[in-house]
């Protein structure tokens, strides 16, 4: 046969081929087997609990507990199977067992509580008697859902939670009374109080508008300060930028004079080359001239005198072609030897610019590369020291050689001094005759006075009292 459990029911199956029982929401109910439906609805118990306290006074406890089996866990679910599931749960027998599991525990927990605890500590005393109940029903598979406790009843004959009550009353009056008394003086005091801090108030509000006028007045010279400050920062750079425009238009300046010259050079020296050539060719045709000349005058006799003529005409001529080539390569050699002078002295001055920027470059470099390398030498000797600046200082002053210096100094001083040391005794002579304690003291301070007054004397030129004897002119070794 086939079961189907409703939505709040299961089924017990027990029998052949069950080991124990069987739980489920819907089965085939084989031959040789038995099934049960159990209600997993939770159900109400409502009791008034009698107990007593420490101090044996009696109280009514009514509550309401709502019980059913723990459906969140399938072992309870066994459990209330196996030991709830043949009584029905509105039985008598099941509400006298969970009745008596809470009569029990309520009992126990009342009798180690005073009445004034019960009473005041009513939501701790729930809990208590909840977790203990709780403990208990775990061995069944049931599980409190909800539990309400009522307001706790005196038992008839006994009226201590009435007399209480009244007691509660009269104390809130008194209170009342006194809440009320004291909220008259505090009234009084409170207004006789508002009316200092009004005052105080008005005087600190003035001294804080004062010190806001001042720090205002402050800032707005601390802004024109820094308008100042930015206008001459700005006229600086706009300095250095025409000045660096200038050196630039300077620059190219000369550099357009040296081109200027090196042109006018060439054309002047063009000039008197071409006026060279045109020279010897005037005096070609002239030579050219005369020979034709002297031909028709003397074509007789005029021969020799002719070739002569025609030589000396030639030798002029490429005598003064030679001195031309010779002024004119005088004059190339002249020009490339300005033109090569000019570049040099440019290449040098260039040279020598580039080479001071890369120096000062290179020192400030130097310098702040010293500079952050000093720095990271004197914050590792500072950790290293455990940040005591005393020992840091007296380090450097070591380590500088500054003690050395002040010693040579101070030796530098004193140089050409000639001090005198004298050392006195106080009768350390072992080889006196005087052996008594008392008596060698006295005779070590006699022994020490005349070398005292000679040191007075020579450093000094003080001599002591005639009634104390003279010293002797005897120098001691």
């Amino acid at each position: 046969m086939y079961w189907v459990a409703k939505a709040s029911e299961y089924l017990v199956i027990t029998g052949v081929g069950v080991k124990d029982i069987k739980l489920a929401k819907k089965a085939w109910v084989l031959p040789g087997q038995s099934c049960t439906i159990f209600d997993l609805s939770p159900v109400n118990y409502t009791f008034e609990v009698q107990a007593m306290s420490a101090e044996k006074l009696p109280f009514v406890l009514p509550a309401v507990f709502t019980i059913g089996p723990r459906v969140d866990d399938h072992e309870s679910l066994l459990k209330y199977a196996k030991l709830i599931t043949p009584h029905d749960k509105l039985s008598h027998h099941v509400k006298e067992l969970v009745q008596g599991i809470i009569e029990g525990e309520t009992r126990v927990l009342a009798a180690s509580m005073t009445m004034e605890e019960v009473f005041k500590g009513t939501k701790e005393f729930k809990q208590e008697v909840f977790g203990k109940v709780q403990l208990e029903l775990n061995q069944f598979g049931l599980l409190i859902y909800n539990a309400n406790v009522k307001q706790l009843v005196d038992v008839p004959g006994h009226e201590y939670f009435s007399y209480l009550g009244q007691k509660t009353q009269m104390e809130a009056a008194n209170q009342a009374r006194v809440d009320v008394a004291e909220a008259r003086m505090k009234g009084e005091i409170g207004s006789k109080l508002r009316e200092g801090q009004t005052l105080q108030n008005a005087a600190k509000i003035d001294a804080e508008t004062k010190v806001i006028a001042m720090q205002r007045a402050g800032e707005g010279d601390k802004e024109g300060i820094k308008v100042r400050t930015a206008v001459k920062v700005f006229e600086n750079q706009r300095e250095a930028e025409v000045a660096e425009a200038n050196s630039e238009l300077a620059k190219k300046k000369a550099a357009w004079t040296k081109a200027a010259q090196v042109a006018e050079v060439e054309a002047t020296k063009a000039v008197a080359l071409r006026e060279a050539e045109l020279q010897g060719e005037v005096e070609r045709m002239n030579a050219l001239t005369t020979t034709e000349k002297l031909k028709a005058e003397f074509l007789s006799k005029a021969s020799v005198e002719y070739e002569t003529k025609v030589q000396e005409a030639n030798w002029d001529l490429y005598k003064k072609q030679k001195d031309a080539e010779a002024i004119l390569y005088e004059k190339k050699a002249e020009a490339e030897a300005q033109i090569a002078l000019a570049d040099a002295t440019f290449y040098a001055r260039k040279q020598a610019a580039e080479a001071e920027l890369y120096a000062k470059t290179k020192e400030a470099e130097g310098i702040v590369t010293l500079g952050n390398a000093q720095g990271v030498y004197v914050s590792t000797i500072l950790k290293a020291l455990g940040g005591n600046y005393y020992a840091l200082r007296d380090y450097l002053m070591i380590n500088g050689g500054m003690y050395q210096e002040i010693a040579k100094i101070n030796a530098e001083a004193i140089r050409g001094l000639e001090p005198k040391i004298s050392i006195w005794s106080n009768g350390g002579d072992s080889g006196g005759g005087i052996t008594e304690g008392g008596m060698k003291e006295v005779a070590g301070v006699y022994k020490m006075l005349p070398p005292l007054f000679k040191t007075v004397h020579e450093q000094t030129g003080m001599l002591p009292p005639a009634w104390m004897g003279t010293l002797s002119d005897k120098n001691s070794n």
